[in-house]
């Protein structure tokens, strides 16, 4: 019995693929993923706490001590002291005299770029507003808490510092969309100097369409969402900024939305992915659009492959899934998008890759009849 058991057992061994992997080695790679939870942590902290700020605010020739930073922000200095020693782990500040011991009168500064990537709100690069968003009760707290139920959730069931965060998050990507992603849509950056409506599509609050009323100072903007408190929001961003005359608001799902006069162009940014009838809202825009007309969808890029999903920017979006999902939703591979656009009779469709977590695709309505398959 003894021998049958043993020669099973080495069939079952033999015909188990040979691990291509220590035990240190994969011990190795989830160590990585502690230390980059803690990396977030420190940053989210930092960015709460204005410790971020306070440090890019100090003289960058002299640096400033943990006791020091504790003074201006008052705060303990001993934990202050935890989180700068956390901060030069995290690869977020450098200390005077690395690489020797850190001490009491280790002075700190932020490292090359970080001030840029983590407060400059209205640089291209900018992902500060991803680590507090991330942290959101929308997003891992509330996923686990009905992972049994499955119950969904909408945005007006979302807290106002979910809002408030995806729209800090958002803002890079306007940044980069406006003007730089639409100049790279054949003739309509032309287009939109000379004026026009350009409908800005899940607007949210407004931060969108505050950057194409000054930017494209010549047309009138439309933005439509589905979410009240956002519009409330987009209406007080507007008339802040001074362009509430050539901008009007709607609220409405997109599904059901339509557009009563037609646009030269017709934007959705990060949010495509989210409609609850992708067909439908696409059949709105292409009749909201004037003859030749462009719909410019600007969204993440999600992977199409396993490798691709293990990179950095495809952990990131598979993080973004965890709330996309709760709206019963998931983010699209980017050649999603082509086929939508061939599927509703749009042409000249073209993309461009505007990071390895934002792309655009784009289309433009017939200028005349143009077939739309169902």
């Amino acid at each position: 019995m003894t021998t049958t058991a043993t020669s099973a057992n080495a069939a079952t061994a033999a015909a188990e693929p040979a691990p291509d992997i220590t035990p240190r080695e994969q011990a190795s790679h989830l160590l990585a993923h502690i230390a980059g939870f803690v990396g977030h942590r420190v940053v989210a902290i930092g960015l709460r706490q204005r410790l971020i700020q306070a440090l890019a605010d100090a003289d960058t020739r002299t640096g400033i001590s943990a006791d020091e930073l504790a003074e201006r922000l008052k705060l303990d200095p001993f934990y202050v002291a935890v989180w700068c020693r956390g901060a030069v782990a995290s690869g977020i500040c450098n200390g005077d005299g690395e690489p020797s011991s850190i001490s009491l009168e280790t002075r700190y500064r932020l490292a090359p770029h970080v001030a840029t990537l983590l407060l400059d709100t209205a640089h291209p690069a900018y992902v500060g507003g991803v680590f507090t968003v991330l942290e959101q009760h929308e997003v891992f707290d509330r996923f686990e808490s009905v992972l049994g139920s499955g119950e969904r959730l909408w945005w007006d069931s979302c807290g106002p510092d979910w809002i408030a965060g995806v729209a800090d998050t958002g803002l890079p990507f306007y940044t980069r969309l406006v003007p730089g992603g639409i100049a790279q849509v054949p003739g309509l950056a032309d287009q939109l100097d000379l004026g026009g409506r350009i409908v800005d599509t899940a607007c949210g609050s407004g931060v969108g369409m505050v950057r194409l009323a000054h930017t494209y100072p010549n047309c009138e903007i439309l933005g439509v969402d589905g979410d009240r408190h956002s519009i409330e929001l987009a209406e007080r961003r507007l008339r802040d900024a001074g362009v509430m005359d050539r901008c009007r608001l709607v609220h409405s799902p997109l599904e059901a939305m339509a557009i009563d006069e037609q646009a030269a162009c017709v934007i959705n940014n990060i949010s495509m992915h989210e409609c609850r009838d992708i067909d439908r809202v696409t059949r709105n825009i292409r009749a909201g659009l004037e003859p030749g007309g462009w719909f410019v969808i600007s969204d993440f890029p999600f992977p199409e492959s396993l490798d691709a999903l293990r990179s950095v920017p495809g952990r990131v979006m598979s993080g973004i899934q965890f709330f996309e999902a709760q709206i019963d939703d998931q983010l699209l591979p980017r050649t999603a998008y082509d086929d939508l656009l061939a599927r509703h009779g749009f042409v000249d469709i073209g993309h461009v890759d505007l990071t390895p977590v934002h792309a655009i695709t784009y289309g433009r309505r017939p200028a005349s009849g143009g077939p739309v398959r169902p």
